[in-house]
């Protein structure tokens, strides 16, 4: 797996996986340029960040089979890369389970990951209400991919999560409720505390974050939508 870059690596995890003790793999590159991205270095420059050994990655892996559940896959986005199948398909035959988190802007490889079940867990980012996708994302999305990696996930081959990174000057109580009726019966959504630490856009880092009441306020706006809504990081 010559052609897998891995930028970043967190030998264990109790945060990323729901559930389970994961280790969290990071692959470079992003289609989205979101001003409040946690990894910018990972977008922007990542040929300015060395390469981690694929080699040493999966030893670790072997000599923690008893410990560790699982795998995260994260980014960037990890679906740009056309090895990704190959690459997970590695870490399934170590028996570990495999998490990917993903902005569904690649719903063919989406597709092919659940079809040969190289995939236990998928958590989809959710960046703001469809119209907004552009504006928010800073890119030019193609909404049909957005909705049909949303169709796929929906049909529940594969246990899953939509997620939203809650901004003030982005998301509030109608943005998303504008979410919840357009992913109205789905099984997860969690809102994402935004941590201005290190950001996309700089600006950023002097934003305000919500409180954890504002944060519960928002999560009850989104209840009547979904099976289960959780909130992150407060």
């Amino acid at each position: 797996m010559e052609d897998i870059e891995i930028k970043g690596y967190i030998p264990s995890s109790l945060l990323d996986y729901p559930g389970k003790i994961c280790s969290v793999i990071f692959l470079p590159h992003c289609n989205f340029r979101c001003p409040f991205c946690q990894n910018p270095d990972l977008i922007t420059k990542p040929d300015d960040i060395p390469n981690i050994e694929l080699k040493k990655i999966f030893e670790h892996l072997e000599s923690r089979r008893k410990w560790l559940d699982g795998v995260c896959i994260t980014g960037g986005e990890p679906c740009l890369n056309p090895n990704l199948p190959k690459f997970l398909s590695e870490i399934k035959e170590l028996g570990f389970l495999v998490k990917l988190d993903t902005n569904g802007s690649n719903p063919r490889t989406l597709k092919e990951l659940i079809e040969k079940k190289l995939v236990d867990y998928i958590a989809m980012d959710i960046k703001a209400p469809l119209k907004d996708y552009d504006k928010v994302a800073k890119a030019r999305v193609n909404k049909k991919d957005i909705q049909e990696s949303i169709n796929l996930i929906k049909k529940g081959k594969v246990d899953y999560e939509f997620r939203t990174t809650v901004v003030p000057k982005i998301t509030g109580k109608k943005e998303i409720k504008e979410i919840g009726k357009w992913l109205k019966g789905s099984k997860r959504y969690c809102l994402q505390q935004f941590r201005p630490l290190t950001t996309l856009d700089k600006s950023f880092m002097d934003e305000k974050i919500y409180t954890p009441e504002e944060l519960k306020e928002l999560a009850e706006v989104a209840k009547p939508f979904f099976k289960s809504v959780c909130v992150r990081g407060v």
